[in-house]
């Protein structure tokens, strides 16, 4: 029996947490392992309970979630704990940040129900929570911001080394992923399999040292290597 998807909440308002508590604990999949009002208490609960994904607030007193976010990608202990950010807006001021910080993807906090859960089984089972429409607000932050790096930038300089390791094909998903289409819509523009993307996906993470498909996302702006076209 495969074991249920362990869920730590972070908020600092308490009924909003029992009210996720309700919805989480009402799943057979899943189950909440912790609640935490701030940022420093989430990285405490996260390094003693282990979670599989990580409900997190953005804005809180104290330790913020981009602070906490922050630590927890940085911990080698809980390389496999996802962050989803929970916003007011599905794309503000600190989606970028919390994408950089190693968040896997983020939800905003008026979603229904059945997309919250949703949102729990896609970070736990390690893909990334952006929708093309989220993609395409993440796009637009990375224009409001200046755009993608510049050529010799500093994003540049980090990511140049290790995109040039990419073959030919993973440079071609790389930048279809940082479009925001999925693995079918990728296999279909490519005329391969899914399961082909999802291993041409897997391998430029590995390389690009990218925690998910999030990561891919920022990677690919930062670096330069996809650069939004204004419409």
């Amino acid at each position: 029996m495969t074991p249920p998807i362990k869920v730590l909440l972070v908020d600092d308002q308490a009924l909003l947490r029992s009210a996720f508590r309700v919805l989480v604990d009402s799943e057979a999949d899943m189950e909440v392992v912790g609640e935490a009002a701030d940022g420093g208490q989430a990285v405490e609960l996260a390094r003693a309970n282990r979670p599989d994904v990580v409900l997190m607030d953005i804005r809180m007193p104290g330790t913020d979630g981009l602070a906490a976010t922050r630590m927890i990608s940085a911990d080698p202990e809980l390389v496999d704990v996802r962050v989803v950010m929970l916003t007011t807006f599905e794309v503000d001021e600190y989606v970028v940040q919390s994408l950089r910080a190693g968040a896997s993807g983020f939800l905003g906090k008026g979603a229904e129900p059945d997309e919250l859960l949703s949102a729990i089984r896609i970070a736990a089972a390690g893909e990334a929570l952006l929708s093309p429409t989220a993609t395409k607000g993440l796009i637009a932050t990375f224009l409001a911001q200046g755009g993608s790096s510049d050529a010799g930038g500093p994003g540049s300089a980090a990511y140049s080394e290790r995109l040039a390791a990419l073959t030919g094909r993973e440079r071609e998903v790389l930048v279809l992923v940082a479009g925001g289409h999925s693995n079918d819509e990728i296999a279909e523009r490519l005329v391969v399999s899914p399961l082909t993307v999802k291993t041409h996906v897997n391998r430029a993470m590995a390389k690009l040292g990218a925690r998910d498909r999030a990561q891919l996302v920022v990677i690919a702006y930062e670096s330069g290597l996809v650069r939004p076209r204004v419409e």
